[in-house]
């Protein structure tokens, strides 16, 4: 018993600091002025890449809350859409199960260069290249089939034998959905949630080439820094995005638990 408790201990510690020593970088480099081999710590610290990152004067805050707003948006929709698909793959069984499964999960599979480019063409005709609603559509292609994905496997688990006892109960299907499946998904819909938002705030490519440069988002702001080998300023725009992913996280951890702790979802 004892060797167990120090192998799992052994794996929880190694976990944790597999976590947190890129993050313990990050942090160091954020504050330091020069970090030169071989330095094991950095000698001299300073706030360059806060103040550039934070200040005021700059459109960063205006980029970070339009860029959170985007992934919002994009998250809302994916989970709309997710939802009915992850159910009907998860609990039904059907001809060509298999083959819409491969359809969904195909913008994962091929290159994202190939998609983007050839919706581009499409999106240039149809008015949508360099706006934020084009950028909306297109943070779409990779979301949608994770979420997909992860609430596929939350219904297999869950299965429909609740549903059928609320319907032999008298419950029709509005009723089934927000009363007996949203609670019992709910915890599968944050993570897809939280996971959406960071695929969506994290791209890069996609907005860059449907945006044009007219659509400016954080990470477009962010990867010059990374590719001029600015590491100062380059990890503090990381450590804003990571921060910004986990209060976003505990936001919404704090509003479904707060909305099922109360009695409004009763009252749908």
């Amino acid at each position: 018993m004892k060797n167990k408790k120090v192998i799992s201990n052994i794996i929880i510690y190694g976990f944790a600091f597999f976590f947190l020593f890129p993050i313990i970088i990050l942090c160091l480099w954020s504050f330091a002025k020069n970090w030169s081999w071989p330095l094991v710590i950095p000698k001299e610290f300073g706030l360059r890449g806060l103040k550039y990152a934070l200040d005021p004067k700059s459109q960063n805050f205006n980029i970070l809350f339009k860029s959170i707003g985007i992934s919002t948006i994009v998250t809302f929709v994916t989970i709309i859409i997710s939802i009915p698909a992850a159910k009907a793959l998860g609990i039904y069984n059907f001809k060509g199960k298999n083959f819409i499964k491969i359809l969904i999960f195909s913008p994962i599979i091929v290159p994202g260069v190939s998609v983007a480019l050839g919706i581009h063409v499409s999106f240039l005709k149809l008015g949508l290249a360099n706006t934020i609603l084009g950028v909306i559509i297109i943070h779409l292609i990779p979301c949608i089939p994770y979420a997909v994905f992860m609430l596929t496997d939350v219904f297999e688990i869950i299965g429909d034998k609740m549903e059928k006892q609320a319907k032999v109960l008298g419950a029709n299907r509005y009723q089934c959905f927000f009363y007996v499946t949203l609670p019992l998904i709910s915890s599968g819909i944050m993570s897809t949630v939280f996971m959406t938002f960071v695929i969506s705030f994290s791209q890069y490519f996609l907005t860059f080439l449907i945006g044009g440069g007219h659509v400016i988002t954080y990470p477009i702001v962010m990867f010059p820094f990374i590719q001029s080998g600015d590491r100062t300023i380059a990890s503090s725009f990381s450590l804003i995005f990571i921060v910004t992913s986990l209060i976003y996280l505990l936001i919404i951890n704090k509003c479904i638990k707060s909305y099922y702790k109360t009695d409004k979802f009763l009252n749908v």
